[in-house]
């Protein structure tokens, strides 16, 4: 049996090259700034980082800035129970909804998110400048009214 713990963590810093190991894109230059709100971790049974999530505000609005899990562990809706985690604290906080760029967003749509152009949400779409945009990654923006 595998063992996962789902835990907050303040340690943001260690969540950015597990996302950036899974394919998740990363700017030092944000066009604006990112206020974060709350972080996730999940580790297996050895302490080992297989899950993150981060939620944050730009603009007055909750954005999710990352969600990733390993791909062997994905099979057990981890990404699942962090979204939920997330959307749940947005609540608490108040948001009316919340923003996300999705490089799967089948994946999001099962949760309720809907694609809306990039003009309709805050500005925290920064996959023009990346080289895989359009190429290997086709990012939706997404909305979750609450």
């Amino acid at each position: 049996m595998i063992n996962f713990k789902i835990s907050v963590t303040e340690d943001y810093e260690k969540l950015v090259p597990f996302f950036i190991e899974n394919e998740l894109e990363f700017s030092e230059e944000e066009p604006v700034p990112t206020d974060l709100v709350k972080c996730w971790e999940i580790t297996d049974g050895d302490g080992k980082l297989i899950g993150g999530f981060v939620l944050a505000k730009r603009e007055g609005e909750f954005i999710v800035d990352g969600i990733a899990i390993d791909p062997e562990y994905r099979k057990f809706k981890l990404g699942k129970a962090l979204l939920e985690r997330g959307v749940e604290e947005a609540l608490k906080r108040g948001a009316k909804r919340i923003y996300l760029v999705a490089r799967a967003p089948g994946f999001f749509r099962k949760y309720g998110f809907e694609a809306i152009s990039r003009e309709e949400s805050p500005d925290f779409f920064e996959c023009l400048t990346c080289p895989q945009y359009q190429v290997s990654c086709f990012p939706e923006v997404m909305k979750l009214e609450l």
